[in-house]
């Protein structure tokens, strides 16, 4: 199942050239999971992202749950295809 919605997203990216370089999967991903009673919170999450990100970045805020969750990582293989400022 993982392989299909891979290669659809990559399809769909790619097609709809929703990015300036061609899309691919890097090895490994991240998965964080909630619990049903959160459910709320993850609405309201999704729901206000365009505001949410207005004061940090995605990769700030994906490190921060990767420490948060104490995973092991390492920077420097962290969106490397990134240029972000912040």
């Amino acid at each position: 199942m993982e392989r299909e919605i891979k290669k659809s997203s990559i399809a769909f990216i790619n097609e709809n050239k929703l990015l300036v370089y061609k899309f691919q999967w890097q090895e490994g991903f991240g998965v964080f999971s909630y619990a049903h009673s959160q459910v709320d919170k993850v609405v309201k999450y999704v729901m206000n992202q365009k505001g949410h990100y207005k004061n940090k970045t995605f990769k700030s805020e994906y490190m921060e749950l990767l420490k948060k969750n104490e995973i092991e990582f390492k920077e420097e293989y962290l969106f490397d295809f990134l240029n972000e400022t912040s």
